[in-house]
């Protein structure tokens, strides 16, 4: 994490509900702002999660915002909360619809039942006119048509912690998503293929989140005695990207705050 400070940095997707933070929550949010990240996007994957995101962005206005979703996980519950979180994801903190999507790597809710409840968690994006925030995992052909079928209707989207192929990335940027890129690109197991593939993602269309407190970045020198990711690690990602795509990293943490604020509505704070 050498070199100059970054900021203002946006981490676009982190579970700061996760209860992983709750004996130092404080704390994690304080160290992130010291190293230049000024706003958290919170994520919202299931009924609690979404409620505790929106608790946390009402405890912190103008700093933290809130999605409301429910994950592909947590998809063979989705009916069963589908109105309470449409009503939640009407929040003036919440300022996108999701974590929601497919994953067909686990398949913890069956494929019909996730293509279900991303079906129907689509229509509330639609009917309130806020950007998506979508997860996918081997089930890029299927995602891919049900966004397809909402055509120009479709809102803003971003594909949160992209970790696909170049024909994946190349045909999201068609459709005109977004991508956000993680630690996942310091994996020299399974990342480094990312780093050949940023590049493509114009200026505009890029944002960087941690996913905290999951894919801590495996090549922070010194390793961190723990293994959870948290916020502060944001300049680091912000650097690998950066690297990778032959930009400064100031120049990186410009054009990506300015695209995750443009996206997700938010105001300037440094």
């Amino acid at each position: 994490m050498s070199g100059a400070r970054l900021a203002p940095l946006i981490d676009i997707g982190i579970n700061l509900g996760h209860d992983s933070y709750d004996h130092d929550r404080d704390a994690v949010i304080a160290r992130a702002r010291e190293l230049g990240v000024a706003q958290f996007v919170i994520t919202g994957a299931s009924i609690e999660g979404t409620r505790a995101a929106i608790d946390l962005a009402r405890a912190d206005p103008g700093r933290s915002f809130a999605t409301a979703g429910c994950h592909p996980h947590h998809a063979i519950d989705y009916k069963s909360m589908a109105a309470e979180l449409a009503a939640l994801a009407a929040a003036p903190e919440v300022v996108a619809v999701g974590e929601c999507g497919l994953d067909y790597h686990r398949n913890f809710s069956s494929p019909a039942e996730q293509r279900m409840a991303f079906a129907r968690q689509l229509e509330v994006a639609v009917a309130l006119g806020k950007p998506l925030f979508l997860h996918e995992r081997d089930a890029h052909a299927d995602l891919v048509a049900l966004l397809s079928e909402h055509g120009t209707a479709l809102p803003p989207a971003v594909v949160h912690c992209f970790t696909g192929d170049a024909a994946a990335l190349d045909r999201y940027l068609e459709m005109g998503l977004w991508i956000g890129i993680t630690g996942w690109i310091c994996d020299e197991r399974r990342g480094l293929h990312l780093r050949d593939l940023v590049a493509r993602i114009p200026a505009g269309k890029l944002m960087i989140e941690t996913d905290g407190p999951y894919l801590l970045p495996r090549d922070l020198d010194p390793k961190p005695d723990s293994r959870r990711n948290e916020p502060m690690y944001l300049p680091h990602v912000a650097r690998a990207v950066a690297a990778a795509r032959g930009e400064t990293p100031q120049v990186l943490a410009a054009h990506t705050t300015a695209t995750a604020r443009a996206f997700f509505a938010l105001p300037n704070v440094d």
